[in-house]
């Protein structure tokens, strides 16, 4: 052992454990060994029973404890020789949750003591789980009582608790120094007789993860997979399930048409069928994408109550207008009213409301039933917080609710995790909260029915273990209502008994005492049903409750399953087969004759060791045509990286391996030629491999710039060009003869190359010519057209310009981040007004109308910066790098004036406050060396004036929702800059502002809610006239802002100086306001910053809620589907 502290609890050290073969066999020996034996005290495979405050529980539960998987059990070792131990020994294996359990114990020096030899010695008592294992997945948590029996009859043993994960690593746990030797050996203490002492160790584990732990066996219950953090999900799944109603519900909704991917309740339907009838755990990815969920969201532990709220309500929608709408109200749906009553006048407000479920308030509760004391709780509104009675004024009441009805099934969520305004952080409450079996709840109703009360028995326990960061979630369920508790911990289902369902999860625990309630794990959702729905809620559901036609397509996809995973299995025996018929060629307009990411291929699965005859004739019954019909070619890459055909040997290969014929083992690229159903011809014109080639003709129109597929020939390469090739071409591209025709080679994308000498042979014609060459033909080009320089008049310049072709993206930048763009291929040797007038072609616009940005790749947004008209570049030059096979971004922006006028403007973003003090935001263009004056003048232009106003416009500079200065006239535009906090305002000025007396001021008014740090609104300048009675001011002030006097009334003036409050003004009719309280202050500060400012606070009359539900740290959970 690395430590020896005195009562501490530590694994054993490897090396103390002896080898395998000796540990459960050793003889006395003459130099005083030991031979320790079991006790048969508890016959093994049957627990005796241990303290009444662990062990005993009522008979119902008692049958756990009947086989090797039983939760919990006490066993005994008894040690012979005690005196003379000297090595390491291990008990026989004793069953629980299928796993052998050992006693495990040996001397061990105590480092701490030098004294005699006795007392440098302890007795170190270990538990070993699955010691003798081999795997490195498994773990189990169990926690023990390890007993040291006295030998007086009346004597009591020396007990020490444990609680462990067991693992591969650290699989025993115990005490290095549970006793000394010393101690051990004395017989007044009663430990040791006749040289022997008894151990005997209680423990009780959770089923273990990661062996073989058969669920349907012990259970007859499934569980679900994690997929990473969804226990949470998991938990509510199967409390869902287990709710036989909604089940039978959920198989009715009517599923046939949905897609598989995206229907939630088909994937919902998948889930509990393979829960109901599968015997291993289920997986719910299907579901999760069903969801619209992306792969992070499967590791993002969310709210289960917020899950099931938005679960149930995504069903309830699915329901509607078939056979089973309704379900979910008539199962989850309760009724409450909430009120607000008058205390001095006869006034009451009332609304009754629907529930699926209650969030019930813990934090300072002993049991539920103070929990719902609470929620009935009678609130005062009075003082600030009076409520607005119409017609009665404000007034003192009293607001509450009280519940009309509960629903059959009743889930309630406890309130574990809570916002702490004053650290600002989230925390979870682990208090202890007791929740009884059966619930009455007669007492909450407004009317209860003595012929059906509200007793509610317990069916459900969802348990959160961790904080408020995250953890892990089980859910503890009574399926048939029966007393019977099974654990449902992910993949894992176990039985369990009602106290470690119930009392255990309480809370509250974590001392030494008690070893079951653990620090962090308490109950965090509750289900009750309604025991006079118990029959009907947990009714049986059968295979004949589920229609034919799901099961029917669950069980084919279940076969379809198997049949993928028994093909990715046998995948290594299989290669890839992709085909290609001449009609694949007829549309492509580039190089060779196909785009490899374009063409549809055919694909087919053919063993490897399949031979080419083979292949073929599945060729031949696929593609509908005899064998001698059909002639297949290999699509081979060149060394010039053109993709073209060779030929295949299907006479001397037949008898090859499909393997050993193709390139690739994994894909073998084939062209199959096949004969002409309208030629009439039986069979396939014979190809003589040492003399012919197959070449593909292509036809290449000037006018159109467009390419045309004209088909292949076999071709001698002994004859001459204008008796083999020439009249062909001149059929096949519509040319009436006599024509005169240019014929081209395309050997590669950069080199494409004119034939002469059409009195030539072919092989002379073109040097290396061989089968799957490409030849394009053309009439004739006229010397004129060739002169004029025309860039498209021949197949060279074609495919010359075909190389500079790339894909760009145009994307409009205002909603660059939901607008797809669209997608037009360009060639990156276009300059600015070429690029523009495209892009204003496909959106119907004048060029000069758009402005366009580059594209900043890292951030995937548009750059700040436009592209200038007068840019001198080409279009390849506004890429970092031309990437071919993707198309390439750029954004634009439409304008309301031409580029080249706009290039010589500022863009100037502000706000524009009309005369009924609304904002709304304006772009200006003013000179770029212009001024504030300029500005205003752009303002006037674009702004609607008031007929009756003066005309006349100023500039405020706004910060934070308040005004900070009136900007001069002469201000340049060069020295203003916005930011997210500051802005611009361009107003009209009001007629009595326009000639300011000597006893007048202006002063900035903003509002405020309680603190005048909690600044919001739209912010204005007001005329202060020296000692203006107050009654006057705040009628100017109600005019300015058009409030009734109903919330008018609600608001308080306040004198307000670098965020402190200086006084109230007071209400009183003679009080006058004095242009001194809002002069300058000895303060720093520019403008109006530094001087005082007119708040008007806001005293909501809106109560804020006893309870607000807590703020968990995730995203909110959606089902996009």
């Amino acid at each position: 052992m690395n430590n020896h502290f005195v009562n501490s609890v530590t694994k054993a050290d490897s090396p103390a454990t002896p080898p395998k073969e000796k540990v459960e066999a050793m003889d006395v020996t003459e130099d005083g060994g030991t031979q320790p034996e079991l006790t048969d005290v508890c016959d093994v495979e049957k627990a005796e029973e241990g303290p009444a405050d662990m062990e005993t529980e009522n008979n119902l539960d008692d049958a756990i404890d009947d086989d090797e998987s039983r939760a919990e059990g006490t066993f005994q070792y008894t040690v012979h020789a005690i005196s003379r131990l000297k090595d390491t020994v291990l008990s026989p294996p004793y069953f629980v949750r299928n796993l052998p359990w050992k006693i495990m114990v040996m001397p061990r020096p105590n480092q701490s003591s030098t004294l005699d030899k006795h007392s440098q010695k302890n007795l170190a008592f270990f538990l070993q789980c699955n010691g003798e294992s081999d795997s490195m997945s498994w773990s189990c948590y169990g926690i023990a009582e390890l007993r040291l029996l006295s030998q007086k009859p009346d004597g009591k043993p020396l007990i020490r608790k444990i609680q462990h994960l067991f693992y591969c690593k650290e699989n025993d746990w115990g005490f290095s120094n549970f006793i000394a030797i010393s101690e051990l050996l004395d017989p007044d203490k009663g430990y040791n007789k006749d040289d022997t002492i008894t151990l005997e160790v209680f423990v009780k584990a959770d089923a273990p993860h990661g062996v073989s732990w058969n669920s349907k066996k012990h259970t007859g219950c499934v569980g679900l997979k994690n997929q990473g953090a969804t226990c949470y999900m998991n938990s509510l799944l199967q409390t869902l399930f287990f709710t036989n109603q909604l089940r039978k519900a959920v198989y009715m909704m009517p599923t046939e048409g949905d897609d598989s991917s995206k229907s939630v309740a088909l994937a919902l339907q998948r889930i509990f069928y393979e829960l109901q009838f599968g015997d291993k755990p289920v997986g719910t990815k299907k579901l999760t994408k069903s969801f619209g969920w992306e792969t992070l969201d499967s590791f993002m532990q969310h709210d289960v109550q917020e899950l099931c709220r938005v679960l149930l309500e995504n069903m309830e929608k699915k329901m509607k207008g078939t056979c089973v709408d309704g379900t979910i109200p008539k199962l989850f749906e309760g009724r409450m009213r909430s009120y607000i009553r008058c205390k001095q006048v006869n006034c009451m407000s009332s609304r009754p409301e629907a529930f699926y479920d209650l969030q019930l308030n813990i934090k300072g509760k002993q049991n539920i039933n103070e929990s719902f004391d609470d929620y009935i709780a009678v609130e005062l509104l009075e003082g600030d917080n009076r409520y607005d009675a119409g017609d009665y004024g404000l007034q003192d009441a009293e607001k509450g609710v009280i519940f009309l009805s509960f629903p059959p099934v009743l889930h309630l969520q406890l309130m574990r995790f809570q916002y702490d305004p004053i650290s600002d952080c989230n925390y979870k409450v682990n208090d202890r909260f007791e929740f009884p079996e059966r619930l009455k709840l007669d007492g909450y109703l407004q009317n209860a029915d003595p012929n059906n009360p509200a007793n509610y028995k317990l069916h459900a326990v969802l348990v959160h273990s961790g904080d408020n960061h995250g953890g892990h979630y089980v859910v503890y369920i009574n399926p048939k209502g029966d007393g019977k508790w099974f654990k449902f911990d992910d993949d894992v289902v176990s039985r369990c008994k009602s106290s470690e369902a119930i009392e255990y999860n309480f809370g509250g625990g974590g001392g030494d005492d008690d070893l079951f309630l653990r620090q962090c794990t308490n109950a965090y959702m509750l289900v009750y049903i309604r025991e006079s729905h118990i029959s009907s809620v947990l009714e049986n559901v059968s295979e004949l409750d589920i229609p034919d036609s799901l099961i029917d397509r669950l069980q084919s996809e279940r076969q379809l399953e198997v049949q993928r995973r028994q093909e990715r299995t046998e995948a290594h025996l299989y290669m890839a087969v992709q085909v290609l018929l001449e009609d694949s060629f007829e549309s492509h307009q580039g190089f060779d004759l196909f785009d490899v990411d374009q063409v549809s291929f055919r694909n087919f699965r053919v063993k490897k060791s399949a031979t080419l005859a083979d292949f073929i004739k599945t060729l031949s019954t696929s593609l509908g045509f005899s064998k001698d019909q059909i002639r297949p070619w290999q699509l081979h890459l060149r060394d010039n990286q053109t993709l073209r055909v060779s030929a295949i040997d299907v006479e001397n290969d037949a008898n090859k391996m499909v393997q050993d014929m193709a390139e690739n083992s994994a894909t073998w690229l084939l062209f199959v030629e096949t004969s002409d159903p309208e030629s009439g011809v039986g069979k396939l014109q014979r190809f003589h491999r040492e003399d012919e080639v197959l070449l593909f003709l292509k036809k290449y129109d000037p006018k159109t710039r467009s390419i045309t597929y004209c088909g292949h020939i076999y071709v001698s390469l002994n004859t001459k060009l204008s008796d083999s090739l020439v009249p062909v071409l001149l059929k096949r591209g519509n040319f009436p003869p006599g024509t005169k025709l240019q014929l081209f080679a395309e050997i590669c994308p950069a080199k494409v190359v004119e034939l002469h000498g059409f009195d030539r042979r072919l092989d002379e014609c073109m040097q290396e010519i061989m089968s799957g060459d490409i030849i394009v033909f053309q009439r004739a080009c006229a010397a004129d057209v060739i002169s004029a320089k025309d860039e498209f008049a021949t197949a060279i310049c074609y495919f010359r310009e075909l190389l500079c072709r790339i894909e760009v993206t145009f994307i409009d930048r205002q909603q660059f981040n939901i607008d797809p763009g669209f997608t037009l291929q360009l060639s990156s040797k276009m300059n600015y007004d070429q690029m523009a007038k495209a892009v204003a072609q496909h959106l119907g616009t004048d060029p000069y109308l758009l402005q366009f940005f580059t594209h900043v790749g890292y951030k995937d947004v548009p750059d700040m910066n436009p592209i200038k008209c007068t840019f001198s570049g080409l279009l390849k030059d506004l890429f970092r790098l031309i990437k071919p096979k993707q198309p390439n971004k750029l954004f634009y922006q439409r304008l309301s004036m031409r580029i080249d006028e706009l290039e010589n403007k500022r863009q100037f973003r502000c706000f524009w406050m009309s005369s009924n003090t609304k904002e709304e935001e304006i772009v200006l263009y003013p000179n770029k060396g212009g001024c504030v004056k300029d500005l205003l003048e752009e303002a006037r232009k674009q702004a609607k004036l008031s007929k009756s106003g003066s005309g006349q416009l100023r500039m405020l500079d706004v910060v934070q929702s308040r005004i900070s200065n009136v900007m001069r006239e002469d201000v340049l535009l060069e020295c203003l800059q916005t930011s997210q906090q500051k802005t611009y305002r361009i107003e009209e000025i009001p007629h009595d502002e326009l000639s300011m007396g000597m006893d007048d001021m202006l002063i900035p008014v903003a509002h405020f809610n309680k603190e005048p740090v909690n600044v919001y609104g739209i912010p204005f300048l007001l005329r202060l006239r020296n000692n203006e009675p107050f009654i006057k001011l705040k009628e100017r002030i109600q005019t300015k802002l058009d409030l009734p006097d109903k919330e008018f009334e609600k608001i308080r003036l306040a004198v307000i100086l670098q965020g402190r409050i200086l006084r109230f003004l007071q209400e009183d009719a003679d009080k006058l306001v004095h242009i001194d309280d809002f002069q300058h202050h000895n303060t720093h500060g520019v403008g109006m910053i530094g001087r005082p400012w007119l708040g008007l606070d806001h005293v909501s009359n809106k109560s804020v809620a006893k309870t607000p539900r807590y703020n968990y740290p995730e995203k909110a959970i959606k089902i996009h589907n």
